[in-house]
C-alpha cells in the first residue's frame, strides 16, 4: 500500500493510557477532521470506545476510528502501521514494548515518533535499526516529550543564533532545568524501572549509560565530554550552585546525537551538560546537595532488585494511572539553555528559553509529541536526513519550533549579556 493510498495521517498507538489521552485530546481539540485523519489504537476495545465517546462528546469530531492490535503481537503492528503515515506511541516501557513496532514502521514505510527516554533503548534501535530506516527513507524520531525536546531543540535554537549572528557555533552548551511543576505517572516509573534492570542484566546497557556518546554512530563513539554532573557544583557561567540533573543522562546523550547525524555542525569539541540551578551561597548549595542525595538515594533504590521490585510493587502507581487532566494543566516548566564561543571579535554568549505553563511530563509533553507527529504528517521537516533512528533536532529540525510556539509554548533566543 503506498503511502499516499493510507486511509490516515495519524494513529496515536496507547491513546487509553495518561499520556496517549492527553494526546487524542490536544489533536482532536487543535485539529479538524478535515485537517487530519486520525484514528486512535490499542489493545483493549472497550477503552479505546471510551476514549472516541469521550472525543465525540467535547469536540467536532463525529467519528475518531479504532484500530485494535497487541504490543506482542507483529503482525497486528504491521497492519496498523500499514494503515497510516505516522504512529506516534505512548507505549511504554519502550524497552519491553516498543521494538515490534519500530520494527513494524520501518517495514510500511511508516514515519515514528515516542517519547521515550530509555538511553539503552534507543541505543539499540539505533545500532538495529538505524541504517535499514535510513535506507527506507523512514524517520525513527525518539525522545519527542520532555525528554529531550527542550533541551535538542534549545540547543538547535542556540546553535543556530550563534552561527547567524557570529558566524560561530558555541562551543559549550549548558541547559538549565530552571523549573518544573507536575505529577510523575505509573508508566513513566515504569520506563525508570526497566532502565535500571537492563543495566543490571546487561552489559551493553551498563555500558551505554557510562559512555557520554553512546548514542552517537558506532564508529563514533569518544569525544572530549567527560559525561554528567554527579556532585554539587558551583556553575562555571552564572555562579550559582547546580545539583545533577535527572535527564541528563538521557538529554546530553540525545544531543550529541544530533551533532553527529547532522555532520557536526557544531564541531567535534562541542560540549554540552544539563543540570538543576538552586541558587547563591549557603541555601543555594544546601538545596544542591539535598537534590544530590535525593537523586543518590533513587537510584539506589531503582538498581538493587529487592527494593526495586518493593517500590514497583508497593509504591509506584500502576502503569496507565498518573496525574489528572486538571493536575497536569496547573504545571509548569521553564528550561534555559546558555551556549558560550569565541568569534573574530571576541567571546559571545547566547541564550535560549523553552517554558510553557503545563505539567513538563504530560500536558507539555502531549503538546510536543503531537506537534512533532504533525510535523511529520505534513513534511514540514528542515533536515538534511530523509530517515534513519533520529533526535527532534536531526529529525525535524526548526519547523517543530514554530509549530511549539503556535501550540502555546513560549520558545526564545538572543544575545546573552551575564
Amino acid at each position: 500500500m503506498s503511502v499516499t493510498a493510507r486511509p490516515y495521517d495519524l494513529v496515536v498507538w496507547g491513546a487509553t493510557g495518561v499520556a496517549g489521552k492527553l494526546v487524542v485530546d490536544y489533536l482532536t481539540e487543535e485539529y479538524t477532521p478535515s485537517e487530519l485523519a486520525l484514528a486512535i489504537a490499542g489493545r483493549n476495545k472497550n477503552r479505546l470506545d471510551a476514549v472516541r465517546r469521550d472525543v465525540v462528546e467535547k469536540t467536532e469530531w463525529n467519528k475518531l476510528p479504532v484500530i485494535l492490535g497487541n504490543a506482542e503481537d507483529p503482525e497486528s503492528l504491521e497492519e496498523m502501521a500499514e494503515q497510516t503515515q505516522v504512529v506516534c506511541t505512548t507505549v511504554g516501557p519502550y524497552t519491553k514494548y516498543g521494538t515490534p513496532l519500530v520494527e513494524a514502521c520501518i517495514s510500511t514505510g511508516t514515519d515514528y515518533c515516542d517519547l521515550t527516554g530509555e538511553v539503552n533503548w534507543i541505543r539499540e534501535m539505533v545500532d538495529r535499526y538505524h541504517d535499514r530506516a535510513a535506507d527506507a527513507d523512514v524517520r525513527i524520531i525518539h525522545s519527542c516529550g520532555f525528554d529531550s525536546v527542550p533541551a535538542d531543540l534549545g540547543t538547535l535554537l542556540v546553535q543556530a543564533f550563534a552561527i547567524e549572528t557570529y558566524d560561530r557555533p558555541c562551543t559549550i552548551v549548558r541547559i538549565y532545568i530552571e523549573d518544573g511543576k507536575g505529577g510523575i505517572s505509573g508508566g513513566t516509573l515504569a520506563s525508570a524501572v526497566e532502565v535500571f534492570k537492563a543495566v543490571s542484566e546487561n552489559p551493553i546497557a551498563r555500558a551505554t549509560l557510562e559512555n557520554p556518546y553512546s548514542l552517537a554512530p558506532p564508529d563514533e563513539r569518544t569525544g572530549i565530554d567527560t559525561g554528567i554532573q554527579r556532585m554539587p557544583q558551583k556553575d562555571s557561567i552564572t555562579s550559582e550552585w547546580t545539583a545533577p540533573s535527572p535527564m541528563a543522562i538521557v538529554n546530553e546523550r540525545v544531543i550529541r546525537r544530533s551533532n553527529a547525524l547532522l555532520e557536526y555542525p557544531w564541531g567535534r569539541d562541542f560540549q554540552c551538560s544539563e543540570v538543576v540551578p538552586t541558587g547563591y551561597g549557603a541555601e543555594g548549595a544546601l538545596k544542591a546537595v539535598i537534590i544530590t542525595g535525593g537523586l543518590a538515594a533513587g537510584k539506589a533504590g531503582l538498581s538493587i532488585e529487592p527494593l526495586r521490585s518493593a517500590l514497583q510493587r508497593f509504591v509506584f502507581p500502576d502503569p496507565g494511572k498518573g496525574p489528572t487532566r486538571e493536575e497536569t494543566a496547573r504545571g509548569s516548566f521553564t528550561v534555559r539553555i546558555l551556549g558560550s564561543g569565541v568569534s573574530v571579535d571576541g567571546p559571545f554568549s547566547v541564550q535560549g528559553r523553552i517554558s510553557a505553563d503545563q505539567g513538563p511530563g504530560y500536558g507539555a509533553t502531549a503538546r510536543m509529541l503531537s506537534e512533532a507527529a504533525m510535523c511529520l504528517v505534513n513534511n514540514e521537516i528542515e533536515s538534511p536526513l530523509s530517515g534513519g533512528v533520529l533526535t527532534p533536532a536531526s529529525g525535524i529540525g526548526m519547523p517543530l519550533s514554530d509549530r511549539l510556539q503556535n501550540a502555546g509554548l513560549t520558545v526564545s533566543v538572543g544575545q546573552f549579556n551575564e
